[in-house]
C-alpha cells in the first residue's frame, strides 16, 4: 500500500517514520526548505520508544506522483485549505483520506472536496516537538492513532489498512467508533488548549486552585451541553470522565496550542472553540467560560497580526 505522509513535523513525522520503520511504503509531502534539511540530514526522531534515523522519499507539491493508495494529514487547521490543493494531483478514485486534526469542522471540507466515501475518520494522542536541530522530540507515554471508518463499518479497505498498520512500533488503533472518538477527542482537546492558555500555565497549578478546579468543569460540561445540543455522538456524562482524566494528567503537562502562542505561532482558535461557539449561538446554549477562553484567544491573533 502506498502511503503520503502530508508534512514531516512532530506528527506526520511521527507516525510516518514509524510506519517506514515497519518497511511500509511511505512517502512525504513537504516543503522545498523541509525537503532539502531532510535529504541533508535524514528524518531523525528522538523518543521514549527509540530513536529513528531514516532517509525517506519525498515529494513537494510540484512533483509528479501516482495517486495514493492513502493520504494521512497531520497539518494545522488553518492549513488545511492549502493542504487540499497540495494533494489533489496524488488522490486518485480508491485513494483513502486519513485526517489527524483535532477538531471535527474539518471533516466536511474534506468530503467537500474529495467526497463522502473518500474521507476516514482518525484522530491522534501524542506530545511531539521540533528540536533544534530539525529532529522530531516525542516525550509522551502515548503514541497512539486512532482510526475507522465513519459510520463504524468494517470495510474490506479497513481490514486491509490495519494489516499494514499493525505491528507498527507505535499503538495504531482501529475504532468501531470513531465518530464518537473524534467527538470525545474534541471535547477534551479544547477544554484542554482553552484552559492552559487562558491561564497561560500548565495544568497541575490551576487544578490546584478551586478556582481553577471550578473553570476546568464549567467549561467541560459547556462543551458537553453543545455538544448534546447539537445531537453530537457523545457519551452521556463525558464531560465528568474528562474531568477525571485531566485531573489525572502530569502537572507540568500543557497544550500544544499554549506552546505554540508561547512560540509566537498561529493557533487553530477558529476550529476548536470559535466552531463550538457558533453551535453554541445556533443552539442558544450559553458557554461564558469558552466566550472567555476565545476571547483571549482571538487577542493574541490580533496582537500577533499587528506585529506582522
Amino acid at each position: 500500500m502506498r502511503m503520503l505522509m502530508v508534512g514531516a513535523g512532530g506528527i506526520g513525522g511521527y507516525f510516518g517514520a514509524r510506519l517506514l520503520e515497519k518497511g511500509e511504503d511511505v512517502t512525504f509531502l513537504v516543503r522545498e526548505g523541509r525537503k532539502q534539511k531532510i535529504e541533508e540530514q535524514g528524518l531523525r526522531v528522538k523518543s521514549r520508544h527509540g530513536d529513528l534515523h531514516l532517509q525517506p522519499a519525498l515529494l513537494t507539491k510540484t512533483m509528479q506522483a501516482e495517486p495514493f493508495d492513502l493520504v494521512l494529514l497531520s497539518t494545522k487547521a488553518y492549513q488545511l485549505e492549502q493542504a487540499i490543493k497540495d494533494i489533489r494531483p496524488f488522490v486518485g478514485e480508491q485513494t483513502m483520506i486519513l485526517p489527524l486534526l483535532n477538531g471535527i469542522a474539518h471533516i466536511e471540507q474534506l468530503v467537500s472536496a474529495f467526497g463522502e466515501e473518500a474521507v476516514l475518520g482518525g484522530s491522534c494522542f501524542i506530545e511531539t516537538t521540533i528540536g533544534e536541530d530539525g529532529s522530531i522530540v516525542q516525550t509522551s507515554p502515548i503514541h497512539q492513532l486512532v482510526y475507522g471508518e465513519r459510520g463504524g463499518k468494517r470495510t474490506e479497505r479497513i481490514e486491509q489498512l490495519k494489516t499494514h498498520f499493525d505491528g507498527t512500533q507505535a499503538e495504531f488503533v482501529l475504532s468501531d467508533n470513531i465518530d464518537q472518538d473524534m467527538w470525545h477527542k474534541y471535547m477534551f482537546i479544547t477544554a484542554m488548549s482553552g484552559i492552559t492558555s487562558l491561564m497561560e500555565s500548565p495544568i497541575g497549578p490551576i487544578r490546584k486552585l478551586s478556582s481553577g478546579q471550578s473553570a476546568i468543569q464549567s467549561l467541560l460540561e459547556e462543551l458537553e451541553a453543545v455538544m448534546t445540543a447539537i445531537a453530537a455522538p457523545i457519551k452521556t456524562g463525558i464531560a465528568a470522565i474528562q474531568f477525571d482524566k485531566m485531573n489525572s494528567m502530569d502537572d507540568n503537562m500543557k497544550s500544544s496550542m499554549q506552546r505554540d502562542m508561547e512560540k509566537g505561532q498561529g493557533i487553530e482558535a477558529d476550529h476548536l472553540q470559535g466552531h463550538l461557539i457558533e453551535k453554541a449561538q445556533q443552539t442558544e446554549i450559553a458557554v461564558p467560560v469558552l466566550e472567555t477562553v476565545y476571547t483571549k484567544l482571538k487577542l493574541y491573533e490580533a496582537t500577533k497580526a499587528e506585529k506582522k
